[in-house]
Order: structure tokens, then C-alpha cells, then sequence
């Protein structure tokens, strides 16, 4: 089997990765145990480069009117496939590679479902994880990914105030209480699925850019339950 490649967006962090949307495919990869490589891409330069490979683009446009491209995209030289959004390589994954589901008992349109609900929930959220993301950025990529999204969240983005961080912790009260209508540690109860890869996903792109004090403030929330989601999710994720 040949490894199937990522394509994700670097930063000024050590191991680059910072994006939730291209680590949820990246969670998905390595709980199902397929080889992958990872080709890394400067977020000025994803439109040319997604679009020199033939990814498709998302079916909206950039302020100048032009198609815009994103990453994850995940290229499958086993069957040709080409795919672009995180939901689509994971539903493509599980059709592709059935072997530990991530979408078990038909559960996709529910966790269709949630991905959704979930990005809903954290659009208030996002202006002081957008600031401390263009300062692990290129200063090229930090001035254009500040121009592209300022556009749907406008600017200041502050981080130094309560009521700038009150937004996400209120989504994560909600969230919290998927996770209470279990008894497992999963939203699925004890049946993990890619539901959990869609919180911890945007966990893990905080650990990785916002400051220690603000990390340990978010992980304080709900008796701690999200540092130990991530903790979970990675661990289960791990590749043998």
C-alpha cells in the first residue's frame, strides 16, 4: 500500500501543525493505522498550490471574486482519489478503509450533524484564537490569514480581556453537556468516534497557539474535562 499524503499549512511552530481542520484527517489516519506523509504548504500559497494538484475548491469566493482553495486535502494514489474538506476525507476514509470505524453504528448523518452544530457554536468564539494564530504565522501568511478572515470575523481581535475569552467558554458549557448525557468518556458513551476527533481537533489547534496562561485557563473549564479530551483523543489515535 502506498502512503496516502496529506496536504497541510505551515507555521513558525516546532512540527508546523496548527490547524484543527487538517488535524482532524490526521486523527482519522493514524486511529485507522493507514501510512500517510504529510506535504506542508504556506497558507499564502494554498489557492496555487491546491489548485496546480486539481483539488477542488470550496464553492466560495475571496474578496477579489477568485475560487478559494483550502487545506486538508488528502490524494490516495491506492484508488486516484483526490479530496478536499476534513468531513469529506473522513467520510471517504471510512468508505475506503473500514477497518476501525470512526462512524460506527450509521452514525454519520448524526455526526454530519454535529460538525456542523459545532462550527456554529464557535464562530462567536474565534476572534482571540485568530489573533494568537497570525502570530505563529509567517509575516506573510500572518497578514494575509488576518486580510482573508477578518472578512466573516472583523476586526480587533483581542485576546487580553475576560469578555474576550467568554464566548468560547460558554460553547464549551454546551459541549460539556454532550459529553454528560453518557456515562463513557466519549460522546458515543464508550464507543469512541470521529465526533470526539471534531472537539479535540480545535483543542489541540489552541494548545498549540495560544499562550500558556490562556491554555491553562481554557483547560481549567468544566473540571478540566478538555485537556483530558484531548489526552483521550490522542491517545486512542495513536498509531501501532
Amino acid at each position: 500500500m502506498q502512503p496516502l499524503v496529506l496536504y497541510d499549512t505551515l507555521s513558525e511552530l516546532p512540527g508546523n501543525s496548527w490547524s484543527p481542520n487538517p488535524a482532524k484527517p490526521r486523527f482519522v489516519l493514524r486511529y485507522k493505522n493507514i501510512p500517510f506523509v504529510t506535504l506542508w504548504v504556506e497558507y499564502t500559497e494554498i489557492s496555487i498550490a491546491m489548485k496546480s494538484i486539481g483539488a477542488t475548491p470550496i464553492g466560495r469566493k475571496d474578496r477579489h471574486g477568485s475560487d478559494v482553495y483550502t487545506v486538508p486535502v488528502l490524494s490516495d494514489p491506492n484508488t486516484g482519489a483526490l479530496i478536499t474538506d476534513s468531513l469529506e476525507i473522513a467520510s471517504y476514509l471510512e468508505k475506503t478503509y473500514p477497518e476501525k470505524p470512526i462512524f460506527p453504528n450509521n452514525s454519520e448523518p448524526l455526526i454530519r450533524a454535529l460538525d456542523s452544530t459545532h462550527f456554529s457554536l464557535i464562530l462567536p468564539a474565534l476572534k482571540p484564537l485568530f489573533a494568537r494564530t497570525a502570530e505563529i504565522l509567517s509575516p506573510a501568511s500572518g497578514k494575509f490569514f488576518t486580510e482573508a478572515r477578518s472578512a466573516n470575523v472583523p476586526l480587533p481581535w483581542g485576546v487580553g480581556h475576560d469578555d474576550d475569552w467568554d464566548p468560547l467558554e460558554k460553547m464549551y458549557n454546551t459541549v460539556y453537556e454532550w459529553y454528560q448525557k453518557t456515562d463513557g468518556k466519549w460522546i458515543m458513551g464508550d464507543t469512541f468516534s470521529y465526533a470526539d476527533i471534531i472537539v479535540a481537533a480545535c483543542l489541540l489547534w489552541y494548545k498549540r497557539v495560544v499562550k500558556e496562561d490562556e491554555w491553562a485557563r481554557i483547560s481549567s473549564w468544566n473540571g478540566g474535562k478538555w485537556a483530558q479530551v484531548l489526552a483521550d483523543v490522542e491517545q486512542e489515535c495513536k498509531s501501532t
